[in-house]
Parts: C-alpha cells; structure tokens; sequence
C-alpha cells in the first residue's frame, strides 16, 4: 500500500486552521494569566467577573452574564467560589426578588488595588505595541460577532 496522498487531495491539518490558532493562542493567553492570578486567588473566568464588578458593582446575575457572555450554569458557581472566598455577597434585588444582584465585599473592592499590574503584565507578553494590540482586539471582536451571528442563523 502506498502511504503517499495525492497532491490534490485535501489535507487537513491543525497548523492550516484559523481556529486552532485561535484555541492555541487562548491556551498561551491562560499560560501568562495563571501565575499572575494564583497569587490573587482568582482563575480567569472569576477575575472577569472581578473586573465587572470593580466597574458596576451591584450588577444583577443576568446583565452580568449577557456582559461577559455566561450561561447561568456557567456564571453562578463562579459567584458562588467568590463568595466562599469572602469577595462578593448575593442578595436579592430589593424591587424584583426574581433578581439576583452581585456586590463586592471589602476583601473584594481590596482586591482590585492588587490586580491593576495585570493588564499591562500582560499587554507586555503579546510582544505588540499598543496600536497593533488595538487592531487585533478589534478584529477579534468582529470574528467573534461574526461567528456569534452566523451560529444564530442557522437552524437547529
């Protein structure tokens, strides 16, 4: 048997796919975020939810996922970890119990002074000057978007 392919035929391969250059470069980016969180106690997806809340603190469970586009089975056992660790409290919404709204605890709002070295730790690690960082991060947001669009067109 001849183990040769045809030059024709159509070989698939990881290193030729937009995609896993795209799942290998979030594994990269997880690499550099690791050390630079585990001294905050904090994995990725809690210091996203972090970061929300250093912005707009009180945020409901829902407008929280839908910002950083969470399911609601994804999101609460994070908001759960932050609150065994005393960063945030859970309370219902006073004016609609159907609610959930997310606060910051001291220890939480504390937190956000130790973990303003991080973006530029790791702007720096993408090795890019800040205006190519900024086209980059635009046309992930268009891809993305793009992607999100089209698997919303398509029938079940």
């Amino acid at each position: 048997m001849d183990n040769e392919v045809s030059p024709d035929k159509f070989m698939l391969r990881p290193e030729a796919m937009l995609c896993f250059d795209l799942y290998a470069t979030h594994h990269a980016v997880g690499q550099v975020y690791q050390p630079l969180l585990a001294g905050l106690g904090l994995t990725y997806p809690q210091y996203l939810v972090m970061i929300v809340l250093w912005e707009m603190d009180g945020i409901t469970v829902g407008d929280l996922g839908a910002r950083l586009d969470l399911t609601s089975s994804t999101l609460t056992p994070l908001i759960k970890r932050l609150e065994s660790q005393g960063l945030v409290l859970r309370q219902r919404d006073t004016r609609d119990e159907r609610k959930v709204r997310v606060r910051l605890t001291a220890t939480g709002r504390d937190l956000e002074a130790a973990a303003r070295h991080i973006p530029d730790c790791v702007a720096e690690a993408f090795g890019l000057p800040q205006a190519r960082l900024e086209e980059v991060h635009a046309l992930l947001g268009q891809l993305r978007r793009a992607l999100k669009a089209h698997a919303g067109s398509r029938p079940a």
